[in-house]
């Protein structure tokens, strides 16, 4: 049951001109309504930061409710079969999942996936960013998104879980395909793929976590396989659902955060040209560490979070009655003027910058510091090989693929000079 003095509105999150740019919309929204509940889609949206942060931080939601009601206690129907697969997956990890079951996946995946094992990363990644500068570089244009920013962070998840050159492009489709069913519209054929995907996805890595059984290596599969210094050791359901998970998230936010950066920094000029000059001093300068922090709150490439009421509670004089399924507006959030000064000014050099794009919590992602340092080291080599880097079709609207809760362009041609 929804608090009847919650206003009612329906966001229409598919609309073409608001994946472009939601943030007018949203900024409308926050001032008039910034909770309202969306009964097409029968959800609380929450767009201010304050409330955000807290029900992010709030034992008293969850990314799951299962565990402590059945779906015949919530009056749901029974599980859909025609995605069985992918609902075993989506049992299986930690971003489903609460204490105590969250607090032990967590701990064993962190435990392998450490700070360490990503900064001895570093070198790797610059190796790539630089074989695609060269490959580029003798082009009069290319897109940003396919040619550049995909590339990266599906190599260094695929070379940090282990998986042969030979199948990490099947790895990237599987994961565009798995990804479309937590968008809030999905068409059955959308549905029908997922489905498979996880099934390909499943069993390619049950076959690899057999092959690391016999013959360990130095990569994350065989990491998650041996029992840690704390006894604890995943299932191999778990096991396989950590490793699509990591490849999803590890790669998604990444490729849509630097696509989106560039773009940004093109229709900011003076930014780009600051970012340029500190490409020409030695080393990573540390303007591109704020500066990814800013990208990523200036445009967010993960604009929508779920949550689901576990109590009764009240936050910022807004009842939230157990049971109801609330969306969280992260792209709202990192735009509210009430937390950020001059939220709609792209300021590279923001410190403090407490945005919401990793989360906050016992969620916050795992793979934040990775996705940072990808995106460091991506926006470091253009800006250093390209100075003059800029759009190829400056008078054209960005197209973005279909899709808000992970936003991303469809393409962006650029010309490197």
């Amino acid at each position: 049951m929804t608090d009847p003095s919650i206003p009612r509105f329906s966001l229409d999150l598919g609309d073409a001109a608001f994946l472009r740019n939601p943030y007018p919309r949203l900024a409308q929204l926050r001032r008039d309504m910034p909770v309202f509940h969306d009964p097409d889609r029968d959800r609380i949206f929450v767009l201010s930061y304050s409330t955000i942060s807290q029900i992010l931080r709030s034992r008293r939601f969850g990314r799951s409710i299962l565990h402590i009601l059945s779906r015949d206690e919530l009056g749901w129907p029974p599980p859909d079969p025609r995605q069985a697969d992918f609902d075993r997956f989506e049992g299986n990890h930690m971003m489903s999942k609460e204490p105590p079951d969250h607090t032990r996946l967590r701990g064993t995946v962190g435990r392998a996936f450490t700070p360490k094992r990503v900064e001895d990363l570093r070198g790797r990644m610059q190796e790539i960013v630089e074989h695609s500068l060269d490959r580029l570089a003798v082009r009069t244009s290319f897109d940003l998104v396919a040619d550049f920013a995909e590339p990266l962070p599906v190599t260094v998840i695929s070379e940090l879980l282990g998986v042969p050159t030979p199948y990490r492009q099947r790895l990237r489709d599987w994961s565009g395909d798995i990804v479309k069913l937590y968008e809030p519209a999905v068409t059955a054929a959308e549905q029908a793929r997922a489905n498979a995907a996880v099934v390909e996805f499943s069993t390619y890595l049950r076959g690899l976590i057999e092959e690391r059984r016999a013959q360990p290596g130095p990569d994350l599969i065989t990491a998650l396989i041996e029992r840690d210094e704390t006894g604890e050791r995943l299932s191999e359901d778990e096991l396989i659902a950590t490793c699509i998970l990591l490849l999803n998230a590890g790669h998604e936010a990444t490729v849509n955060g630097t696509s989106g950066a560039v773009l940004t920094l093109q229709r900011h000029p003076d930014a780009w040209q600051s970012l340029v000059a500190a490409a020409r001093e030695p080393g990573l300068h540390p303007l591109f560490k704020t500066a990814v922090d800013e990208l990523l709150r200036y445009d967010t490439p993960l604009p929508l979070f779920e949550r689901w009421v576990l109590e009764d509670t009240e936050i910022d004089g807004v009842r939230f009655e157990r049971t109801t399924q609330v969306a969280l507006l992260l792209g709202s959030g990192n735009r509210d003027p009430a937390k950020f000064a001059e939220p709609d000014r792209l300021d590279l050099d923001r410190d403090p910058n407490p945005h919401l794009t990793f989360g906050l919590g016992s969620h916050f992602c795992l793979g934040a510091p990775l996705a940072r340092l990808e995106m460091q080291i991506a926006l470091h080599g253009l800006a250093r090989r390209f100075p003059r880097l800029r759009l190829a079709e400056p008078e054209a609207e960005p197209v973005y693929r279909p899709g808000f809760v992970i936003r991303g362009l469809a393409h962006l041609p650029v010309a490197p000079g």
